[in-house]
Order: C-alpha cells, then sequence, then structure tokens
C-alpha cells in the first residue's frame, strides 16, 4: 500500500501544469519578503530555459492539500519559521513523493529554519551540496557552486539539501540571499550582472525539478 500511495503521488506531479508557489508558514517570519523575486524568475525561466510555467506564483500553506499541486515551493524570510505537526506530516509527504522545497535565508531565518528542517527530516542531516552537483552544471555552469548575491558578513555562500535515494528534494541556500537577486531591479539596485548571475542559478534550479 505505501508503495503504490508514492506511485500516485509521483503521478501526480506530473497531471498539474507546471506551476510554483510561495509557502505562507505561521511563527511570525516575514514569509511574504521578496514580494516580486518568483515573477521574475518565472518570467527568465519562460524566456531563457523553455519553461511554461504560470505567470503569477500561488502561495500555500505547508499543511494545505493544495501543496501537491506544485512540483516546487520556495520560501524564504529574515524570521522566526515554526512548522505545526500537521505542516510537518504534509511536507514530509510532499518531499518523499516527488515535490521539492527551496529554502532561501533571507538573513535572520538560519537559527529557526533549521530546528524545523529537523522535525521533517529527523533522521537525515543537511549535507553541504559540492559544485560538482548537477544543480549548478546546467543549463548554466556555476563552476564554484553557489553565487554570492549579497555581501553582510564575509561568509560563504552555501547550499545545503536533503536527499531521497540520491534525489533532492529540499535545498537550504544560506549567505547569498538569492531571491533578492531575483527582484526588480529598483529594490535592492544591484548590478545587471548580479541579477543576471541570481536568476540563472533559479533557473538551474527550476531545471533541476522539471528535468529528475
Amino acid at each position: 500500500m505505501k508503495k503504490l500511495c508514492l506511485v500516485l503521488l509521483l503521478v501526480s506531479f506530473t497531471s498539474f501544469s507546471q506551476e510554483i508557489a510561495l509557502v505562507k508558514y505561521r511563527g511570525g517570519g516575514d514569509w511574504y519578503a521578496n514580494p516580486t523575486a518568483l515573477s521574475n524568475l518565472i518570467r527568465f525561466c519562460n524566456s531563457n530555459i523553455n519553461t511554461t510555467i504560470t505567470s503569477k506564483p500561488a502561495t500555500v500553506e505547508p499543511d494545505s492539500p493544495e501543496l501537491f499541486s506544485y512540483p516546487f515551493v520556495h520560501m524564504t524570510g529574515h524570521g522566526n519559521v515554526i512548522f505545526s505537526p500537521s505542516d510537518v506530516q504534509n511536507l514530509q509527504k510532499y518531499l518523499k513523493g516527488g515535490g521539492f522545497l527551496h529554502i532561501d535565508d533571507n538573513y535572520g531565518m538560519n537559527e529557526y529554519i533549521r530546528k524545523e528542517i529537523r522535525k521533517i527530516f529527523p533522521n537525515k542531516e543537511l549535507v553541504e551540496i559540492p559544485a560538482t552537483h548537477t544543480i549548478f552544471q546546467k543549463p548554466y555552469l556555476f563552476a564554484h557552486g553557489l553565487p554570492k548575491i549579497h555581501e553582510h558578513d564575509g561568509k560563504r555562500p552555501q547550499a545545503f539539501g536533503i536527499f531521497i535515494d540520491n534525489r533532492l528534494v529540499l535545498l537550504y541556500t544560506f549567505e547569498c540571499d538569492l531571491g533578492d537577486g531575483w527582484e526588480d531591479p529598483e529594490v535592492h539596485n544591484d548590478p545587471a550582472a548580479v541579477r543576471e548571475k541570481a536568476l540563472k542559478m533559479g533557473a538551474n534550479i527550476i531545471h533541476y525539478i522539471f528535468n529528475n
């Protein structure tokens, strides 16, 4: 029965249109940070890597049945995150069944989100993803791994992941500010080359989701 449920979940992801969502979590953190980021990433991907993602991202709560409508969900913020038992159970089913969660620490989220990730995967550790992983290789090459978008305290950017059967199901980007680089140009006044670098890395994530 467990194998049948897993197969049904995997099939369900292929039956939906290409649509992605922002996670509205609880705990007081600003889940709504970077309001223009996902829309710009979608536009970039549809123009450059031949995706056909719905132009407006959805918003979904982690315990909602609607979570299973999206092969990719993104969450960000600067503060506290709390996953309830129902959130944890739903996220476990979602990720084990073929879904993908990208968490982008917008500086200030790290001390909270790591504890919540342990709730979802109590028997797994976040591992640093090497630059040789396919997510950094195509369609754009990032020979040194995760790029640095905004500098805050001199620390290097790191990409951490949770893998199930060698499939990356959770990506945690840290000391990077990737989502800030996806925002409208006037929000952070980033140089065009920095925004392009951020968007290309985002496109690699999306490419990985829809091709693995």
